[in-house]
């Protein structure tokens, strides 16, 4: 059985999702705003709580697979923000930074990619010295306005919500990946179909 992609991206936000030269190869995502809805819940002993979407999560997750590594920069540090990192097995991620563009040249040098190389997602004004200088600009729905203006494409949905994972669907499509990962879906672990 083969699935047909029922989400479709106009043709001319496709080319934009390419980037430039040969093609994205990593994307930087914002935490707070982006990955959650930007709320934090503080308990009485000073614990913050966050709600992820497990949709951004396989998202991600797709992204690595398409070899496009995913990159968590976030301004805030928590325990839950590194749990859900780990969980999701991401190797590149930042925490605490308060300079974004500081922390994201070392690990693009790392990994020998220029900004033309990469896409960003973000949500507020700390966001944007990464959106200014990558290939492709993503935003979330609930976005601050000048971080809109920036974007090249502002998703539908909000942040927490599956906006990443708007974000990644399209960078998938985009780089032609889109179809095979959704295919490879359909493989049960015994190697037949489902």
């Amino acid at each position: 059985m083969i699935l047909n992609a029922a989400l479709k991206f106009a043709p001319e936000l496709l080319l934009l999702a390419q980037g430039t030269g040969l093609g994205l190869k990593a994307a930087i995502f914002d935490v707070d705003g982006v990955l959650t809805d930007g709320r934090i819940y503080i308990g009485e002993q000073g614990e913050s709580f966050k709600a992820f979407s497990t949709l951004d999560g396989h998202g991600l997750k797709l992204l690595a697979q398409a070899g496009i590594t995913p990159i968590i920069i976030t301004g805030r540090d928590s325990p839950a923000v590194r749990r859900r990192v780990a969980d999701l097995g991401l190797q590149y991620a930042a925490y605490g930074a308060k300079d974004k563009y500081a922390v994201a040249q070392p690990i693009l040098d790392q990994l020998g990619l220029q900004w033309a190389e990469v896409a960003a997602m973000g949500d507020d004004w700390p966001d944007l010295p990464l959106m200014t200088r990558v290939g492709f600009a993503c935003a979330p729905a609930q976005a601050h306005a000048e971080v809109k203006a920036v974007a090249h494409y502002v998703t539908q949905a909000a942040g927490g919500h599956g906006a990443a994972r708007e974000c990644c669907d399209l960078m998938l499509q985009a780089c032609g990946r889109y179809q095979l990962l959704l295919n490879s879906q359909l493989d049960t672990l015994d190697g037949g179909m489902s």
